[in-house]
């Protein structure tokens, strides 16, 4: 396959991937998908499994029980409407599921992995956070709510493990139409969709983002959407981003659940406040922005 075709290829299913994404709670059907992804019904299915590695409805389901997952560790809701949620008719059907995704039923999964008072019940898990002694739950963290508004970024899609993202980065800002708009007023904004204490690290999506002027034409190889604008809350992060995981982990699960407000179906941003290559690692400052619903 030519790099021209396949490239286009990789940007129509990343385009029926984020259809996916925003539609997470409707009926899909195979022929709806390939009209988003511009391919004939015969083919499309072939050709989403073969560059994917997995197939569109496998996809779909995946991303339902990541994020029943979520709500395990974080959330009040029951396993029963959770298993609703996810689109199961049965809590025996979600629990093979759920079972194949993690290797546990829901009610052991929430058990061992519930997320208590800024600590993790699992002891492998706590062991994977970095700085445990700041962002354990021990020191009080301060988060403010601030409205944003709605953004237009070119982007790049990145899938593996988040540490690997430099390339995204290297592709989006080494692109001459883009290098040539940026200045002291751009953001540069990372979209992680996924809880890498859930999802396989080779599944990870991330979007490399950064804001670009409304009639911006996105050349081949990159890509162009509006992150929607709110309230989010805000919890500034300074040093390594290594430290931006136990920062979730903080959000989600100690000071959403007192805030007495609830996220919005949509992920959190990083805002990278200062450039890597020219400030210390220990100095490099992301606004950890999630999105709250309208109160």
């Amino acid at each position: 396959m030519k790099d021209s075709t396949r490239a286009d290829y990789e940007d129509r299913l990343l385009r029926t991937k984020r259809y996916i994404e925003s539609h997470l709670d409707e009926p899909l059907s195979l022929e709806e998908l390939a009209r988003v992804a511009c391919f004939s019904p015969f083919h499309f299915s072939r050709i989403y499994t073969a560059m994917s590695g997995e197939t569109v409805m496998a996809t779909w389901r995946r991303l339902r029980l990541e994020r029943a997952a979520v709500a395990l560790r974080y959330g009040e809701q029951s396993i029963t409407e959770l298993a609703f949620e996810a689109g199961y008719e049965t809590l025996e059907a979600f629990g093979r599921g759920f079972r194949k995704l993690t290797g546990m039923s829901p009610s052991s999964y929430r058990s061992r992995f519930r997320f208590v008072g800024g600590k993790d019940l699992d002891k492998k898990l706590q062991a994977r956070l970095v700085d445990k002694q700041t962002y354990g739950g021990d020191v009080k963290m301060n988060v403010g709510i601030q409205k944003l508004d709605d953004m237009f970024v070119a982007y790049v899609r990145h899938v593996g493990p988040y540490q690997n993202c430099g390339v995204a980065w290297q592709t989006l800002c080494g692109h001459p139409d883009v290098c040539a708009g940026l200045g002291a007023n751009t953001l540069a904004i990372g979209i992680s969709y996924d809880d890498p204490d859930i999802t396989e690290s080779n599944k990870l999506r991330m979007d490399a983002c950064v804001t670009v002027p409304t009639g911006f034409k996105a050349p081949e190889g990159i890509s162009t959407q509006i992150i929607e604008g709110g309230e989010f809350a805000v919890l500034r992060h300074v040093g390594s981003y290594n430290g931006l995981h136990a920062c979730y982990r903080f959000l989600y699960g100690s000071w959403l659940p007192q805030s007495g407000r609830e996220p919005k179906a949509a992920p959190a941003l990083e805002i990278y406040r200062n450039d890597p290559d020219s400030v210390p690692e220990d100095q490099l400052i992301t606004d950890i922005c999630l999105p709250l619903k309208v109160v």
